[in-house]
């Protein structure tokens, strides 16, 4: 039989020995009374942005669904397999969140695959490559822009990703009412791994703005 990961059961060690210690009681309650978190994080599977560690979240804060590139895809009940769309129903619908955020960070390497337009798919099936198809067209008109760097390119892109993710959670039937209703907020942030920054997008002019520390 294979071993588990050491540095995961060492890890693993850490937290039962300290964070759950501190947090014993909370985590009672959470496994009796069902978690009530009050935000969804669309957010990346990149191993650098979880949003639990940047937002320094305890357990039961937030409801996260990770996916590459932190995309989420546009309303399509076509009786096919649609992980992200069924956990933001489930957020919405029976958790009731308050606020949905969706959250990109730089150096993505989705992103960074959309703008390349030589890149070869990892697979026979190419799942990320029909996945990242979600942004192909934006993709396309910034590939063309030989006025900006590549590193300008890949932000550029990450940020106009946010908004289109954001324009397909409007899709939704359910989002779209409670949203018209004031009972949910949707919100795009920006996290920069390099150094740390979190950047909100505006709900008015949609740029992109630098969190204070």
């Amino acid at each position: 039989m294979k071993r588990f990961p050491t540095s995961l059961l060492n890890g693993y060690r850490n937290f039962m020995s300290g964070r759950y210690v501190d947090e014993r009681e909370r985590y009672r309650v959470l496994a009796d009374q069902g978690q009530k978190p009050h935000t969804l994080v669309v957010a990346c599977c990149d191993s650098r942005a979880a949003p639990e560690t940047i937002f320094d979240a305890g357990p039961g804060e937030l409801f996260v669904v990770r996916n590459v590139a932190n995309m989420v895809p546009p309303y399509e009940p076509d009786g096919q397999y649609h992980s992200t769309s069924a956990a933001l129903e489930f957020a919405v619908q029976a958790l009731r969140v308050k606020d949905i955020i969706v959250m990109g960070h730089g150096r993505c390497g989705g992103i960074r695959a959309a703008l390349d337009p030589n890149a070869e798919p990892l697979s026979p099936g190419d799942f990320i490559g029909k996945w990242m198809g979600l942004v192909s067209t934006a993709a396309e008109q910034i590939q063309g822009n030989s006025v900006m760097t590549a590193t300008e390119r890949q932000t550029a892109l990450e940020r106009i990703s946010i908004r289109n993710s954001i324009a397909n959670l409007r899709t939704f039937p359910c989002v779209k009412i409670l949203e018209e209703r004031g009972k949910l907020q949707i919100h795009g942030a920006w996290f920069d791994i390099a150094n740390g920054e979190l950047w909100i997008m505006d709900p008015d002019s949609r740029d992109f703005v630098r969190l204070e520390g």
